[in-house]
C-alpha cells in the first residue's frame, strides 16, 4: 500500500506541476486570438501584458496563483464588454487550472474572489459558466485521484499475489528436491539392508544419510510432513489409503516420522496378515497408521526385538515427538505419533 501511495503522490504532484504551464500557454492563444479580432493598439498591448505574465505560469509557480487574478482582472477592467468572450475564456482557463494545481482551502477563496471582481466589471452573466466549470474541473481532479489510487491499489495486489506465487512454486520445487533426495537415500539404505548388507555398512551409509539431508533440510527450512508420508505410502509394498493434510515441519522431524513410517508399513507387511492399511496425517502433528490384521500383544514382545521401539518409539522421542502403538490379538494395530510431545 505504501507504494500505492507514493506513486498516486506523484502522479498528483505531475497534474499540479503540469497546471501552470497549460494555463500559461493557453491564456497566450486565447489572448493572440482576441489580439487578432480586436486589432487596436489596446488588444495588442493587452497581448504583450498577458505574454509576458506567464512566465510565472511557466517558471515561478510560487506567485502565479496572483499573477493569473491579476491578469483576468486587468483584462475585466480594461477591455469590459469590448472583448466579453476574451475576458470569459481566460477567466475559465485560469479557474479551471487552479483546481488543478492548488488545494480547495487556496483554490475556493481565489475563485470566489475573482468571480465577485467578474461580476462587479462585467455583470453576473458570468457567473454560470465560470461556476459550473470551476465545480466540473475540481469533480475531474478528485476522478482521476481516486482512479489512481485505485489503479495503484490493484497493481500493488497483482504484484503480492504474483510474488506469493512465486515463493509457492520456488518452495514447491524445493520440496520436491528434498523428498527425491530423501527417497534416494533412503531406498538406497534400504535395499542395502533387505540384502543382508553387512551392519556396520548399513549403519555407516545410515549416519551419511542422516548427515545429508540435515544439511539439506536446514537450507529448506520447512517441509510438508504430508506430502513426504503420502510418497512413504505410495512406495509401500502395502495398500495403503491416505488422508493426509499439508502439515509443515522441520525437515529433519520429517526424517524421523518418514523413517518410522517406513518400518511400520513394512510391519504391517511382515506381520499383520492383511495387504491393507490407512495413515492420516493432522494438524497437530498428529500421524495414524493402522491396519485391520491379526494384531498381536505388545506385551509379549521380548525385550530383545526392539523393532517397533528403536525404530518408532525413540525415533520419533528423539526428535522431539512421543509415540504410542496399540495392538490387541485379533483386533489389529494402530500407531500414533505426535510432535512435539506436549500436543
Amino acid at each position: 500500500m505504501e507504494n500505492a501511495v507514493v506513486l498516486e503522490a506523484r502522479l498528483l504532484a505531475t497534474v499540479s506541476r503540469l497546471a501552470g504551464p497549460v494555463r500559461g500557454a493557453g491564456v497566450v492563444l486565447i489572448s493572440l486570438f482576441g489580439a487578432i479580432s480586436l486589432n487596436s493598439p489596446l488588444g495588442w498591448g493587452l497581448f504583450a501584458l498577458v505574454a509576458v505574465s506567464t512566465v510565472a505560469d511557466f517558471r515561478f509557480p510560487g506567485v502565479a496563483l496572483p499573477v493569473a487574478f491579476l491578469r483576468v482582472v486587468v483584462l475585466s477592467v480594461l477591455l469590459g464588454a469590448d472583448a466579453d468572450q476574451w475576458v470569459l475564456t481566460v477567466l475559465t482557463t485560469t479557474l479551471i487550472t487552479w483546481q488543478w494545481q492548488w488545494p480547495l482551502r487556496v483554490s475556493v477563496p481565489a475563485t470566489a474572489a475573482l468571480l465577485a471582481v467578474q461580476v462587479v466589471t462585467t455583470g453576473p452573466g458570468v457567473l454560470v459558466r465560470a461556476v459550473l466549470e470551476s465545480v466540473l474541473a475540481r469533480l475531474s481532479y478528485v476522478l482521476l485521484r481516486r482512479s489512481s489510487r485505485r489503479v495503484d491499489v490493484l497493481r500493488e495486489r497483482a504484484a503480492e499475489r504474483s510474488r506469493a506465487a512465486a515463493v509457492t512454486l520456488d518452495q514447491g520445487r524445493r520440496e520436491r528436491e528434498y523428498l527425491a533426495l530423501l527417497h534416494d537415500t533412503a531406498a538406497a539404505t534400504f535395499l542395502m539392508a533387505a540384502h543382508g548388507g553387512d551392519p556396520a555398512e548399513v549403519a555407516a551409509q545410515a549416519r551419511r544419510d542422516l548427515v545429508v539431508l540435515a544439511e539439506r533440510g536446514e537450507e529448506q527450512g520447512t517441509v510438508d510432513l504430508g506430502a513426504a508420508l503420502t510418497a512413504v505410502a505410495r512406495d509401500s509394498a502395502v495398500d495403503v489409503r491416505v488422508e493426509a493434510e499439508v502439515v509443515r515441519v522441520p525437515a529433519g522431524v520429517a526424517l524421523q516420522f518418514v523413517r518410522a513410517a517406513r518400518e511400520l508399513l513394512a510391519n504391517v507387511e511382515r506381520h499383520s496378515g492383511t495387504s491393507r492399511a490407512e495413515l492420516t496425517v493432522r494438524r497437530g502433528v498428529v500421524v495414524v497408521i493402522s491396519d485391520e490384521g491379526k494384531g498381536f500383544a505388545p506385551e509379549d514382545v521380548p525385550e530383545h526385538r526392539r523393532g517397533l521401539r528403536g525404530s518408532v518409539v525413540e525415533r520419533i522421542e528423539a526428535a522431539g515427538g512421543a509415540a504410542v502403538v496399540e495392538s490387541a490379538p485379533g483386533r489389529g494395530t494402530t500407531a500414533r505419533l505426535v510432535w512435539p510431545a506436549h500436543d
